[in-house]
């Protein structure tokens, strides 16, 4: 197979697998499980993450909870089977009340602009094979984004988003995918002036699946994409580099 042939082929596949990611998450959401790909023991791997949160159910008929969010990522490698995740950045948070004649908020639906967020995990590589891996992981995000005013009252809101996730994914030289299970939960915090109100996500929703692939380019660098079904509406792609 030639560069070019080769390139075109690579390329269709970055475009299938958004597709594919972002239609499977169309049932999906919660903070993204990275892959299975952990940086070098003492190493540290940077990147830029976009991640969009679609209709998350809240709890109690409370509606639908949406984010984008965007981060720069550093994970380190403390060993060659534990790494240490980071990001920072910006994020929205949109929250729509019920469909039905009782509407939360006072039926406001409610944008709050994008403003500071971050998140914090951990992974740990429980098999290593020359082409299999399965690895569990731990993430949190956190968005605050800015306050805004409905009439005269004035609304605050967080988002608080927690992840466990169990991968595995088999090594095919130009493409890794993988595959696993996980235990979500997103929660809406709102404040009204100082009257706070936290909304989980429905817990009958909180199992769901997590479907991705890495898509190596050299040694170093490699492009993340990302799709989460049954518990919510999620889908990430990111673009790493370690050094």
């Amino acid at each position: 197979m030639g560069k070019g042939e080769f390139a075109v082929k690579r390329l269709l596949v970055i475009v299938w697998g958004l597709g594919i990611s972002w239609w499977l998450a169309a049932p999906c959401a919660a903070a993204p499980a990275y892959g299975t790909r952990l940086p070098e023991k003492r190493h540290l791997v940077v990147g830029g993450q976009t991640h969009a949160v679609r209709n998350r159910d809240l709890e109690d008929a409370r509606g639908e909870m949406s984010s984008l969010q965007h981060f720069l990522l550093l994970s380190f490698g403390i060993t060659d089977w534990l790494s240490l995740d980071l990001k920072g950045g910006a994020g929205d948070i949109e929250q729509d009340p019920p469909g039905g004649s009782l509407p939360a908020d006072n039926g406001n639906k409610i944008e709050y602009p994008a403003f500071v967020g971050g998140g914090y995990g951990f992974r740990v590589r429980l098999y290593n094979d020359e082409r299999v891996k399965a690895v569990f992981g731990f993430q949190h995000i956190s968005i605050h984004p800015y306050s805004v005013f409905i009439g005269n009252t004035k609304n605050k809101a967080v988002l608080d988003d927690w992840q466990f996730s169990l991968l595995g994914s088999y090594d095919l030289k130009w493409l890794t995918p993988y595959a696993g299970a996980k235990w979500s939960r997103m929660d809406y915090l709102h404040w009204e002036e100082d009257f706070r109100k936290r909304k989980q996500s429905d817990l009958d929703k909180s199992a769901g699946l997590v479907v991705g692939m890495d898509i190596p380019f050299g040694r170093r660098m490699w492009l993340n994409a990302e799709g989460q079904f049954l518990d919510s509406q999620a889908v990430a792609v990111s673009v790493n580099y370690q050094f």
